[in-house]
């Protein structure tokens, strides 16, 4: 019998992508009690990578008392398989971290990740991956670097911290900002972090006078390579500092679960994302998915709590692309998490072509 995968990225604050695919998996049973489903928890690099490469690879989690993005104490996780580690910036460094009273990214610090990122180091990790994805800061990881020299350097110099030579750095995004200006990390998203229209030219005008002295100091440049803008300038920090590898979020999950030695013997693939409209084009989850599925002439339905850009959606490929909510729903009603679990079922199970 022919599979049927789901994976379905996390509807933010309201499901994580393993509740949103066991909901779908009920749907596909209901309507047919013999099929093979495959649950592939998934995530771009944002909210759920840690779970998603934690499925995909095993390994270890690992606690780790570090500073929030207010430099206050909080538990943190990542995860070790072998010499590898795994790091979701926000887990340290999130938004879901501070209320929003507290969301200032003039005051905000990546401080947290750094010290992730020294612990994976002192436990003997030699490659380390990092999803970059709902930050609170817009520091251009300058925390992250600080809590590195604070560590490691001896003095106060960068070029002291001789035990990260040999260990290698992957960050995952589907950001492709550039580090400053109009599509910089401060004017597109600094906003959504609190950022006033003030606070928004004084963190740009900080991040490139940041930027200019590094690249006099290294002799290189990176400000301008796509992904430095993601996660408030983290990225810029990760290639300028760590000389990181930039990576597709949802292209470096695919290729660690083998998603496509799984397609080959794939009748259906249901994703979905609790938005979809035509930025879903733009490398998000679902249409990374989508590319691979074509691949194998799988067909690929999209579910979504919100569809916009219905018509380009399924010009571009998706097989169906339907919203899982009533139209008359109120949303106070449909972001209740076991609402959605029912509205994701009830649709599923709805897919008479689909599913026959």
């Amino acid at each position: 019998m022919r599979t049927i995968i789901v994976a379905i990225d996390s509807f933010k604050g309201c499901l994580t992508s393993a509740e949103a695919n066991q909901a779908a998996a009920e749907g596909i049973l209901k309507k047919k009690p013999n099929a093979e489903v495959i649950q592939i928890p998934v995530s771009d690099g944002g909210e759920g990578w840690l779970d998603a490469f934690l499925a995909a690879m095993g390994g270890q989690i690992v606690d780790v008392n570090v500073k929030d993005p207010l430099m206050r104490p909080v538990m943190a996780q990542y995860l070790i398989k072998d010499d590898t580690a795994v790091i979701e910036i926000a887990k340290a460094s999130g938004l879901t971290l501070i209320t929003p009273k507290e969301c200032n990214p003039m005051n905000t610090t990546s401080y947290g990740t750094g010290q992730l990122i020294v612990d994976a180091v002192r436990r003997g990790c030699k490659h380390i991956i990092a999803g970059l994805g709902g930050s609170a800061t817009s520091d251009s990881g300058i925390g992250m670097l600080r809590a590195i020299i604070d560590a490691f350097a001896k003095g106060d110099s960068w070029d002291n911290i001789h035990c990260l030579d040999d260990v290698r750095f992957t960050i995952a995004t589907d950001v492709t900002n550039p580090l400053c200006g109009e599509n910089g990390a401060a004017h597109v998203y600094a906003p959504q972090k609190g950022a006033t229209p003030e606070m928004v030219l004084s963190l740009d005008a900080r991040a490139r006078r940041f930027a200019e002295k590094s690249a006099l100091h290294f002799g290189h440049d990176r400000q301008n390579m796509p992904g430095a803008g993601a996660a408030g300038g983290l990225g810029y920090a990760f290639l300028q500092y760590l000389d990181a590898e930039c990576c597709s979020g949802i292209d470096l999950l695919l290729n660690t679960v083998h998603f496509e030695e799984i397609l080959k013997d794939a009748a259906l693939v249901i994703t979905g994302e609790g938005a979809a409209d035509r930025q879903t084009l733009m490398g998000k989850l679902p249409f990374g998915i989508l590319q691979r599925a074509k691949k194998y002439q799988v067909p690929v339905a999209l579910i979504a709590g919100r569809i916009n850009d219905r018509q380009q959606l399924l010009d571009t490929g998706f097989s169906q692309v339907e919203c899982i909510n009533p139209p008359d729903l109120p949303i106070e009603e449909a972001i209740k998490p076991e609402t959605a679990k029912k509205n994701i079922t009830l649709l599923v199970e709805s897919f008479e072509s689909l599913l026959s």
